[in-house]
């Protein structure tokens, strides 16, 4: 991990454009070897993902019938798939000023944007379209969906490159997956980048719905003291989104616990919420070895689907 954490733990440091090829060429070579070239299970893949169903033909293969929908109909219907070259991913990128923050090896924007990175280019391979929506407060950059490492080489410079701007005000989840909704009419893969500490009443509704028609993985970026202070003395704490401060004494031990009580309430709600929506959900740390949790998460979301097209089959 240690290549990959000085490169993020660069961005601000030298040109975007290395930062970017410095990045990927890492992220490449890494996924390379831990998924051994097989880079299908974080997208819906030919076999995997369901698409719409038909009435059965002679010459079909008799794996792809759909037996729920052959039974209310009384006669055999099959499941088409939705083939890799037509795959849309959409990216659904938080950013922030409350990410411009991290007391590990790199800040959570900085993760973000690796994380970015490492679903662009899981998918982008295979002529597959990427394009992305960036939050940042009441701002909006909107990348159209296309093919090519262009395209998403423009769209990691996109993120590197937002400025980093106090008081901008709160990022608003939920009205930005809704306005995606009506830009991703196509099933595809929806990746939501985020530390998703909101409200989840605000969110909760706008990933389920989308959560309907796509597949959605909700890619949570945290940092150690997201979860947990430490006894450092007096600490002057900055509200990034409204400029609101507060000082907290972290040498006293019962605030420090409130603290952490707080904190494990609020992630066990984020991970409920993102759960009850029906979309996936994985966890990236600034003080972990955040590509691996992606390619462990590809692998197993893999074999799940392959459980299930083979459940299908029976």
């Amino acid at each position: 991990m240690t290549g990959l954490s000085n490169t993020l733990g660069l961005v601000g440091d030298r040109p975007a454009d290395e930062i970017i090829r410095r990045l990927t060429l890492d992220i490449s070579n890494r996924l390379d070897g831990m998924l051994h070239g097989d880079f299908m299970g974080i997208v819906p893949g030919r076999g995997t993902e369901p698409g719409e169903t038909r009435r059965y033909e002679p010459g079909d293969d008799v794996r792809h019938i759909d037996w729920n929908v052959t039974a209310r109909m009384q006669q055999p219907y099959i499941r088409e798939t939705i083939a890799d070259r037509e795959l849309e991913t959409w990216m659904l990128i938080d950013r922030s000023p409350r990410l411009d923050f991290g007391t590990a090896s790199c800040e959570k924007r900085d993760l973000v944007l690796g994380a970015a990175a490492g679903i662009g280019l899981l998918t982008a391979r295979g002529g597959n379209r990427v394009g992305a929506m960036i939050l940042r407060g009441p701002h909006v950059t909107t990348v159209p969906p296309r093919q090519g490492r262009r395209n998403l080489l423009g769209i990691l410079d996109r993120i590197l490159t937002s400025p980093r701007v106090d008081g901008a005000g709160p990022t608003d989840l939920g009205a930005g997956l809704r306005a995606l909704g009506s830009m991703a009419p196509r099933r595809g893969l929806i990746a939501i980048i985020s530390d998703f500490q909101t409200d989840p009443d605000r969110w909760r509704t706008a990933v389920g719905a989308m959560a309907l028609r796509h597949s959605v993985l909700c890619v949570q970026v945290v940092d150690p003291r997201d979860v947990e202070l430490p006894p450092v003395g007096v600490l002057h704490f900055v509200d990034p989104a409204t400029g609101a401060t507060r000082e907290v004494n972290t040498d006293d031990r019962k605030l420090r616990e409130r603290y952490t009580e707080a904190a494990g309430r609020q992630q066990a709600a984020i991970a409920q919420a993102i759960r009850g929506a029906g979309a996936d959900h994985m966890t990236l740390s600034t003080d972990g070895d955040w590509l691996m949790d992606l390619a462990r998460h590809v692998s197993q979301r893999r074999h799940r689907a392959e459980a299930t097209a083979g459940r299908r089959t029976r």
